[in-house]
């Protein structure tokens, strides 16, 4: 009776202690969330799938950037409790303290990683492993608990010669991380040029690949869900307006000089060519001698990262005149036989403006053909002086919306980052400037592009296009097309047309003095092209920290153009001595396609010039 009793107890002190196990066994599985919640997190790891950025091509098809697959040594800092700095600093070939300074960001990049994805608690210690640290890791991974190579990509440029407009890529700065969820500290971003611009469509989709992990934090198989895997969505193709082959040619007869070269197609403002020089090897932006060949070049004196063609800013010179004329004509104080003599310059009490020798009077199209000093500041003044206007000021605020209505004195919205706007002083800048008493003959070298004017690259071009299309244009821009991208507000944008304030029958006498520039009689006699029909302006710009800019815009054909272009060769002198040429040659190459010049001698000339 008594050992039947002990049984019972027994009995029941067992099933009480079977009872707590069950339940808490219960709770485990069902009840605490929080439970499994942490011992998934801490049995998962989600690895990043970086997407290939967009493959890049010129507008006649031929790939120019492309993605190239590089290898990170990543870690999970927080799992190691013993760093083993000896056999890291060997594999990589760097110093100890090194070693210790990258596992030390390492956890800070961790902590930052975690506060978006609490299963990614990985990140970069090391990135773009050579092939032969990424056989040496290969074979002591198993020596390395904690860390894991990690695959993503870099660029690669099939031609160096556009860095300014396709850009390069850098690390994702502190306010990028902290704007968009989608970046990680570590993750390349386009920092300039369409890289940076188009960033959003160029840098495709990440995926995820979650796979279950040891407590040694080694693989061991993939979770087999929809919900915790997805693949990565490469970039779509991009065809830029670039030609490649004509860009290649504009960089080479760049070489040795200063300056910058945009082209434009004018009936599509699609940017053709895009120099500038002194330029950068892109490639050399690419891998872990990114940040140091990016420091060198920043300290570089003739500025290879500057982006001249939509940052810089240059007074046009007589180029400006062909927008003169085309103002004057509109606000009728000159019709096309209108004419002024010329006395070797202008001259009004103390102002003189000085000319160079040439026949005279002449008429619209002769003054533009000769580039007469003196017809320009005869016109500047009847134009702001008309007494139609009542005082000075309100004929020159007239002039003003004449010329901002060109695109000038404001950023064209061409897509690319920082551009310029140029300057078209206003009434009060010139208030600020002169005094609120200056008259026409105070600021008369606005008439020839002088003074408070000043331009980019860009829009010269642009008002070469103006001139082709004979009063409007269409918002210059790089890309052409982004796969799948039909109707996006970018597209619509650059379809847009902006006419000027002045009718298209003006611009038809102007573009007859354009067309008698490179002809005997015009400022850039034997610069033209056979069987080509150049309508040009020449421009000489003084420049107060040296000899003077040569510069050149151009059109052509006269008829149905193709190609509009202007160049700027700082301190070239006359523009018809070095950036005349050049556009020419290049005018040449995009029309007719030959690998031959008929002005071998005029390109030989061009590709041996140094200018300093």
């Amino acid at each position: 009776m008594e050992n039947r009793g002990k049984r019972i107890v027994y009995v029941i002190i067992f099933s009480l202690i079977f009872l707590v196990y069950w339940v808490r066994l219960f709770q485990l599985q069902l009840g605490d969330k929080d439970y499994e919640r942490i011992a998934i997190n801490n049995a998962l790891n989600k690895i990043t799938l970086y997407p290939s950025r967009s493959n890049i091509f010129d507008r006649n098809g031929k790939l120019i950037v492309y993605s190239t697959q590089i290898y990170d040594l990543s870690v999970f800092p927080f799992e190691i409790k013993k760093l083993d700095t000896g056999l890291l600093s060997h594999i990589l070939e760097i110093p100890g303290d090194e070693v210790i300074s990258r596992f030390e960001e390492a956890k800070v990049r961790s902590q930052r990683r975690q506060k978006n994805n609490s299963n990614n608690k990985s990140t970069i210690f090391y990135s773009n492993l050579t092939p032969k640290q990424f056989a040496v890791i290969r074979e002591n991974m198993f020596r390395l608990k904690g860390f894991f190579i990690e695959s993503r990509t870099d660029r690669q440029f099939a031609s160096i010669s556009a860095p300014h407009a396709l850009g390069y890529l850098g690390e994702a700065n502190e306010a990028m991380l902290a704007e968009d969820e989608y970046y990680q500290p570590g993750d390349l971003v386009g920092i300039t040029g369409l890289e940076r611009y188009y960033e959003a469509q160029f840098r495709g989709v990440k995926g995820v690949k979650t796979v279950w992990q040891d407590r040694k934090y080694e693989q061991r198989g993939e979770v087999k869900d929809s919900q915790f895997n997805y693949p990565s969505i490469a970039g779509p193709d991009v065809t830029s307006t670039l030609d490649i082959d004509v860009q290649n040619f504009a960089r080479e007869l760049m070489q040795g000089k200063r300056g910058s070269i945009v082209a434009i197609e004018p009936s599509t403002g699609e940017i053709i060519v895009f120099v500038n020089y002194p330029d950068y090897d892109p490639n050399s932006l690419v891998g872990r001698q990114r940040a140091e060949t990016f420091k060198q070049l920043l300290v570089d004196p003739v500025k290879p990262l500057y982006n001249r063609a939509v940052k810089g800013v240059y007074p046009p010179g007589s180029t400006f005149k062909t927008v003169m004329a085309a103002i004057a004509l509109q606000e009728g104080v000159l019709v096309p036989e209108t004419r002024h003599g010329c006395a070797g310059g202008y001259r009004l009490g103390s102002i003189r403006v000085g000319c160079h020798a040439h026949g005279g009077p002449l008429d619209v199209v002769g003054s533009l053909a000769i580039s007469c000093n003196s017809y320009y500041c005869q016109v500047f003044r009847d134009i702001i002086d008309n007494p139609k206007y009542g005082n000075v000021k309100e004929g020159y605020a007239v002039l003003e919306t004449h010329l901002r209505s060109f695109g000038l004195g404001s950023p064209l919205g061409v897509d690319l980052m920082g551009e310029s706007r140029g300057n078209i002083p206003s009434v009060e800048q010139l208030n600020r400037r002169h005094g609120k008493s200056w008259k026409s003959s105070t600021v008369i070298s606005l008439s020839i592009g002088q003074g408070e004017i000043l331009l980019t690259p860009i829009q010269i071009a642009n008002t070469a296009a103006i001139m082709a299309n004979r009063g409007w244009y269409l918002t210059p821009h790089l890309v052409r097309k982004i796969q799948g991208h039909v109707d996006t507000a970018w597209i619509r944008n650059y379809q847009f047309k902006h006419y000027t304030t002045v009718d298209p029958i003006h611009f038809q006498t102007v573009v007859e003095g354009m067309s008698r520039v490179t002809i005997p009689g015009g400022t850039a006699p034997g610069t033209g092209i056979p069987n080509i029909e150049i309508c040009a302006k020449t421009g000489t710009a003084q420049n107060p920290h040296g000899k003077d800019h040569s510069i050149y815009m151009a059109f052509a054909p006269r008829d149905n153009p193709k190609i509009a272009i202007a160049v700027i060769v700082e301190n070239g002198g006359y523009g018809a001595t070095y950036a005349a040429p050049i556009a020419n040659l290049i005018i040449e190459k995009y029309l007719l396609k030959k690998e031959e010049s008929q002005k071998p001698d005029m390109l030989e000339r061009m590709l041996n010039a140094k200018v300093q």
